[in-house]
């Protein structure tokens, strides 16, 4: 106890050593582009050169309209940021150093007058010793020219011997070459958002001075930091012995110099009490160039598990660790938030126990969390925003209160975005959202060149040791759809090509990046493909210790996750045609966003479903190049959005143009959210099958703007109906109908998520559309139980038209059971609805099911009932000027049986007059005219 309370003493006595520190977002920054437009305008950090164009005036809202075709020149354009820093120390500093956090790509900086470096690649830290020029600076300018990375990527493809790829291996969306530059890839154009290709100081800068006060050591500054926190003797993509102690690794990154002699101290505080729980002295501390390294053996009694949401509590803990000089003064101290887990992406060979199971042979491909199998629910998140720094704290908040909302505990944080900051990360570490993440390649093959290797390389390196102390970071991949498509293409157009490319892509993908991602974590799991069957062999002996499977799988075996999209809409909802796998990462269909989406970003002219405005703010399909009339491919894209509305559902003919096109936006989002349901279903099914599957992150969560797109969130933080229906599926306990309409199987399983058993009653009626009972036709209520991580089949029979009129008939499902929570000792009660019909909604004989609508404003809950008839796809839409979600919605609701919907209110501009303006529909009101 005395060592504990001098070591806590040293950390509140000792003092640490000034520096000068100038946050250059304070400072008076210009924007210019001479000579080209002569434009000269107030610039920010962080910012882009959109965003102060529009502040200034200078443009319009690039989200509005047309405008990221009519603005271009603005991205083909050199931008010159500028500005006279203050506050600078002159008296005792022994250096300054000018830190860049984010330079959006391609810059030449000076610094008083005289040119200080260039630099190419956006997901870099900058940092430079301007000390020199500093003592000999009367003015101490800072400028730094961004020249047009369209126009410079251009320039690269088309140097002498440049590397090529066979034709249609680049997916190009509209600016071509982004795979030959280290910016973000979206920025050029994805089939879901637009190609602005910014540039700008887009994170942090600072002027750095060091200061050596007399008889002491040399100042220094920590400019990055890579915190592990690991079992003892675990190794990155196997299960570790979830009884070793923790082994904490410190690294931290210094500007200055590190003194002969520093030493490492660690303390461990409680981040919801402050309490402390552990401190003490790193050993093994080594110092490598500008880099000091120790590492400390934790008593794992004293820590509490941090566990995804819905598993667990978020048990999280404040790191702080210290850099002393030889006589125990304190050089640099460093604050992070961590908590203490494991996670792994376990792709071992399938024991014979598990056969014995039932589970059938191959590989794992799933995701442990604290030693435990769980299933993986969730979603895929993309860059929230084009433009990165008007992405706030405030606004991904909000996005995960969504995420925990809708009972999910992964995002798949996808390639060729930019790496999310920290901020982000914090955000999930407090909500409980695991972070698959990515570096940004895809959709495309690299240049294994030299120099694009030595960048690639202190990109991976800055950021796999920025965001590792984080426990929401649950996997490192190499990026998207390389081996399924990029690979595949080569495979398809070049066969005789394609050794080369392999090798190519093993020496980025499975030599450089899984290398980076081993050396400076133990803790975290790689694989060099989103989308990928697996290693052969794993062997960290070996120069690259992954071998990949690719294609060689034994016939009967299963392996790998999955990605799914099929845009022929006849064969939506057969079960058949979903691919079997252990996990599925990508699946999906595009829908329109919500009228009120619409009219924040486009005329009231052009608020029809084909006008030219809404056909070119559709991306897909993109038009593979800058043609800014691209009607014949993005016609597809509505075509399939029309297609299937017409099949499956009643289609709105209104005669009001605006309220047609809201009827219609809203069929493609109930279409999109009832093919997720069932292809969820089916996944969560098979963790109860041989697949063993055991994840299903759909694509994708929310949008990067106001335009047709896969996404369930839209840009403004409105659910689609999607989101709800995921929240509705991704319960721990659900119920799902399988049909086979080729031999009219059916089957009613139980799914549930937890990891003990539960049991429970399952109800069932048939309904004819107006609310009569069918009693033909009948299913006796079933006692049942479904194991952990289990399926059970609870119901099976066969029906046809001659017993079941199809287009009159609907099942209503209801279950109650109870169960555990994980990690909780109460026993729950669970309940989940679900409906089924037989045929094509489109075909159903509907009636109008005479919704009623009250709202109780002292308990802030809206009341819907259906009268005269089953309502299906029963729908509660608030205006614009306010935010909100609903507790729930797109149900189907039987008369008879009013359904109380109460909502979290997340903002308001209309002082609360938002209530008189609720409506609710179903889809018997696309019969309606009006």
């Amino acid at each position: 106890m005395a060592i504990f309370k001098l070591i806590l003493g040293l950390f509140l006595t000792l003092p640490v050593i000034a520096q000068n520190v100038i946050d250059l977002s304070g400072s008076d920054w210009t924007l210019a582009n001479p000579p080209y437009n002569n434009i000269s305008v107030p610039g920010a950090v962080p910012s882009q050169a959109h965003l102060d164009l529009y502040a200034a005036g200078i443009i319009s809202d690039p989200y509005y309209g047309l405008n990221d075709f009519d603005l271009r020149w603005v991205a083909e354009s050199n931008w010159t940021y500028s500005t006279t820093i203050t506050g600078l120390e002159s008296s005792s500093p022994t250096q300054t150093w000018l830190v860049f956090n984010g330079l959006d790509t391609f810059t030449s900086i000076e610094f008083c007058g005289q040119h200080l470096a260039s630099t190419n690649n956006q997901f870099r830290q900058y940092y430079f010793d301007v000390s020199v020029l500093l003592s000999n600076c009367t003015a101490p300018t800072l400028s730094v020219n961004f020249g047009s990375a369209p126009l410079i990527a251009d320039q690269i493809a088309a140097e002498p011997n440049q590397e090529t790829w066979p034709y249609g291996v680049e997916i190009v969306y509209e600016f071509p070459n982004r795979q030959f530059i280290r910016k973000e890839q979206s920025d050029f154009g994805w089939d879901w958002g637009p190609a602005f290709a910014p540039a700008g100081i887009w994170q942090p800068a600072y002027v750095v001075q060091l200061m050596s006060p007399p008889n002491k050591s040399s100042d220094i500054y920590v400019r990055n930091s890579d915190f592990d926190i690991s079992r003892v003797g675990q190794l990155n993509n196997l299960p570790p012995d979830q009884s070793a102690p923790w082994l904490l690794n410190a690294s931290l990154d210094v500007l200055g110099t590190l003194p002969e002699g520093a030493a490492l101290t660690y303390l461990f505080t409680n981040s919801s009490t402050n309490q402390t729980i552990s401190c003490g002295n790193l050993t093994n501390a080594t110092i490598l160039a500008n880099t000091i390294t120790g590492t400390a053996v934790l008593d794992p009694a004293a820590y509490e598990l941090w566990w995804p949401h819905g598993l667990g509590p978020q048990n999280l803990y404040n790191l702080t660790i210290s850099v002393l000089d030889s006589s125990g003064a304190t050089l640099a101290t460093v604050n992070r938030r961590t908590g203490f887990r494991t996670i792994v992406l376990n792709m071992e060979v399938i024991s014979e126990e598990q056969i014995a199971q039932g589970i059938a042979p191959g590989n794992n491909w799933h995701f442990e969390i604290n030693g435990h199998e769980f299933y993986a629910k969730g979603s895929n998140f993309i860059p929230p925003d084009a433009f990165w720094p008007r992405v706030t704290s405030a606004k991904i908040q909000q996005l995960f209160d969504s995420v925990t909302a809708a009972n999910q505990n992964m995002l798949r944080v996808w390639a060729s975005g930019a790496y999310a900051p920290d901020f982000i990360y914090d955000i999930a570490d407090q909500e409980g959202i695991l972070m698959w993440s990515e570096f940004e390649f895809g959709d495309a093959l690299y240049p294994t060149d030299q120099e694009f290797i030595e960048n690639v390389i202190e990109e991976a390196t800055y950021n796999v040791r920025r965001v590792n102390h984080h426990p929401s970071l649950a996997l490192w991949a190499g990026g998207n759809e390389l081996e399924s498509l990029e690979l595949q293409n080569v495979n398809d157009t070049a066969p005789e090509e394609y050794n080369f490319y392999l090798m190519q892509y093993e020496q980025l993908f499975l030599d450089v990046l899984i290398n980076i991602v081993y050396a400076n974590s133990k803790s975290i799991s790689y694989i060099p493909s989103s989308t990928t069957n697996g290693y052969l062999e794993l062997n960290f002996s070996l120069p690259e210790p992954m071998i990949e499977r690719y294609n060689n799988k034994t016939p009967g075996f299963v392996y790998g996750d999955t990605d799914y999209y099929n845009y022929d809409s006849s064969v939506a909802f057969n079960y058949s045609s979903y691919p079997v796998g252990r996990f599925a990462n990508e699946f999906g269909y595009h829908s329109m966003p919500s009228l009120q989406s619409w009219q924040e970003a486009i005329s009231p002219s052009e608020l029809y479903f084909n006008s030219s405005t809404v056909q070119l703010r559709n991306h897909h399909y993109p038009p593979g190049g800058l043609n800014t009339s691209n009607f014949a491919n993005s016609s597809k894209g509505m075509g399939e959005m029309t297609i299937a509305a017409e099949r499956w559902y009643k289609v709105p003919y209104k005669t009001d143009y605006v309220a047609n096109f809201s009827a219609w936006c809203h069929t493609t989002q109930i279409f999109q959210a009832d093919f997720y349901k069932s292809e969820i279903q089916f996944y969560r099914r098979g963790s109860g099958f041989p697949n063993r599957q055991l994840g299903s992150l759909y694509w994708q969560l929310e949008d990067i703007w106001q335009a047709p797109s896969w996404a369930g969130i839209e840009y403004d933080g409105r659910w689609k109906v999607l989101h709800y229906i995921a929240k509705d599926i991704y319960q721990p306990v659900i119920i799902s109908p399988f049909y086979n309409v080729t031999t009219g199987d059916f089957e009613i399983y139980v799914t549930s998520d937890l990891w003990s058993s539960a049991s429970g009653t399952a109800f069932f009626q048939w309904y004819q559309w107006d609310g009569t009972l069918i009693t033909n036709v009948s299913i006796p209520v079933i006692s049942f139980t479904v194991g952990a991580l289990n399926t059970t089949l609870v119901y099976a029979t066969t029906i046809d038209n001659s017993t079941l009129d199809y287009n009159n008939a609907v099942l209503y499902m209801n279950i109650s059971a109870r169960g555990q929570l994980p990690n909780t000792n109460t026993t729950t009660t669970f309940t989940h609805e679900n409906f089924f019909h037989a045929d094509s909604l489109a075909n159903a004989r509907l009636v109008d099911p005479g919704l009623r609508l009250t709202y109780d404003s002292s308990v802030q809950v809206f009341t819907i009932e259906a009268t005269s008839g089953v309502a299906v796809w029963t729908w509660i839409d608030y205006p614009a000027g306010v935010l909100l979600n609903f507790d729930s919605n797109g149900f189907l609701l039987l008369p008879g049986h009013p359904k109380e919907v109460g909502y979290i209110l997340k903002s308001d501009t209309t002082n609360g007059s938002w209530v008189e303006q609720v409506t609710v529909e179903s889809l018997w009101d696309n019969t309606l005219a009006y």
